[in-house]
């Protein structure tokens, strides 16, 4: 899919969004919650995917909100066609926390949502749902916008970024260490396939996703890739030509017990807001590999590797970054990128073949 680069929103303008939903009660959750943004507009509501279409050139919305259950059109056939006749509009999927939910939204995925909430069956009382509504669907609605601002404040350089010692030689990989977020699981569809068989390096992937998300996101992967793919168990070993992708709501790490290393699971706070979070990783991956690793972050949302990309590139490591035109959201890679700790910033289509360039693979 191809990326669609952020929109710059002018002083006093506001996010132009359309709830589409079969419930009543969902649309007014939806549109209450959006409303208490003052940069968010809910311009419009639509009962199924015909009516949204119908209601599209009328309301000229930024973005839908899409349930995927919905009759007479559903969410995965209304999204073909607003990828196809409103290419501009971003989307994202409303998807629930069971097996088939999370099926249904990697397909979306694959077709070219940018983004999805998941909604529990049961989500206990009207505050709890509107809050969080708020805290989960906002910022992914931002996530795809620049804000105008008449001043620029220049970010503070983190402190370890001085500590950085260019001349330090890198050794040689012993593991390829991946974050990924928003735009994802469409990312590593493209680039894990690419590895060949064979490969003699380990492969960690995080991708913020919550539970059952992440094993069948693992189990598609494995259907197309030339190096198994499973998602991580506690305590098994990190083995040479296996991708292992991070369990949800699970800091994946790795550490060394009786000479090997080994997956470790915990259920520790969120780091960025994230579990799994890719800065978990990464800083394990140093006190395990010290320098010895290509660390890569693709697209995705906020700042979450941007610390552990520094701890593994203090000790010698090589950080690979995708660059904003590949990616559906430069928040992650971009903050690695703008913090000067990257040794190449690529195209997605360009990652493995780096990767395999600098294991002597290529």
């Amino acid at each position: 899919m191809a990326a669609v680069n952020k929109r710059l929103l002018q002083p006093g303008e506001r996010i132009r969004v359309l709830v589409v939903d079969d419930s009543v009660v969902i649309r007014r959750l939806v549109t209450h919650a959006l409303e208490q943004d003052p940069l968010l507009e809910v311009v419009g509501v639509a009962s199924n995917g015909a009516i949204a279409l119908q209601k599209i050139p009328q309301l000229n919305p930024d973005v839908l909100t899409l349930d995927i259950e919905m009759p007479e059109m559903n969410g995965l056939e209304t999204l073909r066609r607003v990828r196809r006749e409103h290419p501009q509009v971003r989307n994202i999927m409303f998807s629930t926390l069971t097996d088939r939910g999370a099926a249904t939204t990697l397909e979306a995925l694959t077709l070219g949502a940018d983004d999805y909430v998941a909604k529990a069956s049961n989500e206990g009382s009207l505050d709890r749902s509107m809050a969080r509504l708020q805290e989960e669907l906002i910022p992914k609605i931002k996530q795809f916008f620049h804000i105008a601002s008449p001043t620029r404040v220049a970010a503070a350089m983190p402190a370890w970024q001085c500590a950085t010692d260019q001349s330090i030689q890198k050794p040689r990989p012993k593991v390829i260490a991946i974050g990924v977020s928003t735009g994802g699981p469409t990312a590593l569809g493209m680039i894990l396939p690419l590895i060949p068989a064979g490969f003699p390096l380990p492969v960690l992937v995080v991708q913020h996703m919550p539970p059952m998300f992440t094993k069948l996101l693992a189990e598609r992967l494995h259907s197309s890739c030339k190096l198994p793919v499973r998602e991580a168990s506690e305590g098994e070993p990190v083995e040479a030509g296996t991708i292992l992708i991070a369990r949800g709501d699970f800091h994946m790490r790795v550490a060394a017990k009786s000479g090997a290393a080994r997956v470790c699971l915990d259920q520790s706070p969120p780091q960025n807001s994230c579990r799994p979070a890719v800065d978990a990783l990464f800083t394990s991956i140093g006190e395990v590999y010290g320098g010895a690793a290509i660390a890569v972050i693709l697209t995705g949302m906020g700042q979450d590797g941007l610390r552990g990309a520094g701890v593994l590139k203090a000790q010698g490591a090589t950080v690979l970054v995708q660059d904003e035109a590949s990616s559906v959201v430069w928040g992650m890679p971009g903050a690695v990128a703008n913090a000067g700790l990257a040794d190449s910033v690529l195209p997605l289509d360009r990652v493995v073949p780096e990767i395999l360039r600098r294991t002597g693979r290529s």
